[in-house]
């Protein structure tokens, strides 16, 4: 199954297009995310795609502080890029002074995770990361299962205006590090194939 795109007015602002996302009764179990100003809903990850994700997470939690925590269903907004993205892990300290349940600033986040699922992949190639790196967010893991060249993971960072610049890329079997705060290597021979 693929993305469903809903229309919304393009005379809408930001604070309408959020309440609407906030308020509508979405398909249980889907992703609801504003991409560029529209509402996207995909079908819930495969199971391949949680694997993934969840062998990072558990790595992530060897070395985060006690403060911070990894989530995964955490929105975090960036209204200059129209923006109300859920990656598959945001790793962000807590905060008790949230303004709000739905979502946090994207430049609240420390790091971001992607696994590429085969209907939108180019969000994660291109509208996700011009949009991370637009709020601050100092970290982007792309795990890129469809890749064209193979399964890839590309980590990417020092975000200047809406690019990162790549920090390094491995093929599924290599490792790849994560530099300060989290100083950790993943090892992609842990993941599964696409």
């Amino acid at each position: 199954m693929s993305a469903l795109t809903v229309s919304q007015d393009p005379e809408q602002s930001w604070d309408d297009l959020v309440r609407f996302w906030e308020e509508m009764e979405w398909p249980e179990g889907s992703k609801v995310e504003i991409i560029e100003g529209i509402i996207t809903v995909s079908p819930a990850p495969a199971y391949r795609h949680n694997v993934i994700a969840a062998r990072i997470q558990r790595r992530l939690y060897s070395v985060i502080p006690e403060d911070w925590e990894v989530f995964q269903t955490l929105a975090i907004a960036v209204p200059s890029r129209l923006g109300m993205l859920i990656p598959d892990l945001v790793v962000a300290p807590v905060r008790e002074d949230a303004d709000t349940d739905t979502h946090i600033p994207a430049a609240l986040a420390e790091l971001v995770v992607e696994v590429t699922s085969k209907s939108n992949a180019r969000h994660d190639r291109i509208s996700k990361p011009a949009a991370y790196a637009t709020g601050g967010v100092p970290l982007y893991l792309l795990v890129d299962r469809w890749a064209p060249d193979g399964p890839t993971a590309t980590l990417y960072g020092e975000p200047k205006g809406d690019v990162y610049r790549p920090l390094s890329t491995a093929k599924f079997g290599e490792s790849i590090k994560l530099p300060a705060p989290f100083d950790l290597v993943i090892d992609t021979g842990e993941f599964p194939d696409s």
